[in-house]
């Protein structure tokens, strides 16, 4: 039997049913929402996405649907804090086409990194993470210097195991530890001049997605080859998709390249 948008909103209000919950369906645009009765805090999802995760994965794609849209939920219906959870909060990378302010008009607090990435701010809430906007700020009277301080802390003390290849003699490192902030890493300053000290060529860093950082010693012309096209698959590929542009990490600076085939990268104007 077919999967249509009609059967999955079924199917969502059976598993989703709930006295605290509202949900809606907009046929013109095929989307499904559910939101607190109370509040109106809610997620819409793209039913025509989940049709076609359902026709490839069967029943566990709506588990995992139902396990995203009910975790969402609860964080949205709680209040959380700053203070005593300094040790939860991290920073995420995001591409610079990512929104700047929460669904509920809420400006949420960033810096700037490089021409292809921001900087966000996360509480890690186990399962998930909120990202952090300014009235959680002026609630807490924290300054940004603050959280990027704290943030930065953080993430210098997550491990950096990573995954070695060898590929026509450039080496690629691979740090994917799953733990949301596998691209975070390339904020570490002491791991990649680490990294930098132990190259025998380039140094070259990319973060395609949330899910995993790649480090490159370059030593000839074809790795910056093997490393556009790594980089444009995971970035194809990635549930939080950052950027498919790599960078060469030099004089503590991280530069946009643009890779041309067969040529040392040209640096990005913008970089």
């Amino acid at each position: 039997m077919k999967m249509t948008s009609i059967k999955m909103k079924k199917i969502l209000d059976e598993r989703l049913a709930g006295p605290e919950y509202k949900t809606s369906y907009k046929r013109d645009e095929d989307s499904y929402r559910i939101e607190w009765k109370e509040t109106g805090q809610g997620i819409t999802i793209k039913l025509p996405n989940v049709v076609a995760k359902y026709n490839q994965r069967g029943d566990a794609a709506v588990d995992e649907l139902e396990d995203h849209i009910l975790e969402a939920l609860r964080i949205m219906n709680e209040e959380h804090n700053l203070s005593g959870m300094e040790k939860h909060i991290y920073p995420v990378i995001r591409a610079t086409s990512f929104a700047m302010e929460t669904n509920a008009g809420e400006k949420l607090v960033h810096k700037e990194h490089t021409a292809e990435t921001r900087v966000y701010y996360a509480l890690d809430l186990g399962k998930s993470y909120r990202l952090i906007d300014e009235s959680l700020l002026v609630k807490e009277g924290w300054t940004e210097e603050r959280i990027d301080q704290i943030a930065s802390f953080n993430v210098r003390s997550l491990e950096n195991d990573y995954k070695k290849d060898t590929v026509a003699e450039n080496e690629f490192y691979f740090v994917a530890k799953q733990d949301g902030y596998d691209a975070s890493r390339i904020l570490n300053e002491a791991f990649l001049e680490e990294m930098a000290a132990n190259a025998k060529g380039e140094l070259a860093v990319a973060v395609p997605h949330q899910d995993v950082l790649i480090l490159a010693d370059i030593q000839n012309k074809t790795g910056y080859d093997i490393l556009a096209q790594m980089t444009m698959k995971f970035f194809a590929e990635g549930r939080i998709p950052i950027t498919s542009l790599p960078f060469i990490y030099e004089d503590k600076k991280l530069d946009p390249v643009f890779i041309l085939a067969k040529n040392r990268p040209e640096k990005n104007e913008k970089g």
